[in-house]
């Protein structure tokens, strides 16, 4: 699970807010030249983003295992021709480029958004979302960022802890379906529960909306980062 880690990195240096506009702007890139020459620039880039965060790309890959068989899919989807009036099916590789530039689009977004991830601190985040965003929608964005950030790695350690309960009692030689359904149940009562305990810590610790946030702060680093974010947004508009 992709989660943040302390460190002495360019992109740790870096202000939150600044790597949030760097997502954004590396997004835009990304959707305005869907082509094999750009999303081939737009890799050099990737690459780029994860050197200054010092994330490898194995790493990356293994927090969004998850998401990986989605993007597979559509190209091969894509790939399949399906004529129902001659009950026949054939393959058209043509077909596939399209959906994996896309596929392969999204897999650099992720990347980027992995560096993010791994670089800045859960309050960081929150603090930059508030900041620009004003309002109190910016604290609504901020609380659930938070508590996203902080309750979903929570929630797939339980679902690993109940299929390894499970494994250990026999339970890979039941059906697919059954295995299914005791882990799909296991986990949905594990996450009320610590829904329930979630919400009692924030009465207890007097939840307030607008807490005192971390400060923050753009350094010289920063202007490398406002640097490649206004090449972004240039790339993307011509």
């Amino acid at each position: 699970m992709l989660t943040y880690h302390p460190g002495g990195s360019l992109a740790h240096r870096l202000d939150p807010r600044t790597k949030l506009l760097a997502q954004a702007a590396f997004a835009a890139a990304a959707f305005a030249h869907t082509t094999p020459r750009g999303l081939a620039v737009l890799t050099v880039l990737t690459a780029a983003f994860l050197a200054a965060g010092r994330l490898s790309p194995a790493r990356a890959i293994r927090g969004y295992l998850p998401a990986l068989p989605f993007l597979a899919a559509g190209p091969l989807i894509a790939a399949v021709n399906i004529d129902v009036s001659a009950l026949s099916a054939g393959i058209e590789p043509n077909a596939a480029v399209d959906p994996l530039l896309a596929s392969y689009r999204v897999l650099l977004i992720l990347f980027v958004s992995a560096v993010y991830l791994h670089t800045t601190p859960v309050r960081d985040s929150r603090a930059a979302i508030q900041r620009l965003v004003p309002g109190r929608v910016g604290r609504l964005l901020g609380v659930g960022v938070a508590l996203v950030f902080r309750f979903f790695p929570l929630l797939r350690a339980d679902l690993r802890r109940v299929r390894e309960a499970s494994t250990a009692r026999l339970g890979d030689e039941r059906p697919l379906r059954d295995r299914m359904r005791l882990v799909g149940a296991a986990g949905i009562r594990r996450a009320f529960a610590r829904a329930d305990r979630l919400a009692l810590a924030l009465r207890a610790r007097c939840f307030a909306w607008n807490p005192t946030l971390p400060a923050l702060r753009f350094g010289r680093a920063d202007a490398l980062g406002f640097v490649v974010v206004a090449a972004l947004v240039g790339a993307a508009l011509l």
